[in-house]
């Protein structure tokens, strides 16, 4: 799950940001929307992300209930120190 570098990307913009929606995430991951939409897929089906549905518009959010991604969170916040 964690051996995309997009993945790790994607995880890290929601951590830091919150909420996004997928064209959002693409962008500031440098990564194009189906490539985006892959990723936030295997994260989801991880539980690492959650999505709420507007219509057609996904928004994603950073899973902090799970507690796999707030380890996760806590690592990322250590290797930035």
């Amino acid at each position: 799950m964690l051996s995309s570098k997009g993945r790790v990307r994607i995880l890290r913009i929601l951590a830091d940001i919150g909420e996004l929606n997928i064209s959002e995430i693409a962008r500031r991951a440098r990564l194009n929307y189906a490539t985006t939409n892959q990723h936030l897929k295997v994260l989801e089906d991880h539980q690492l992300v959650k999505h709420k549905k507007f219509g057609r518009i996904r928004i994603f959010r950073y899973n902090e209930e799970n507690l796999r991604a707030k380890m996760i969170k806590q690592l990322m916040e250590l290797w930035d120190k």
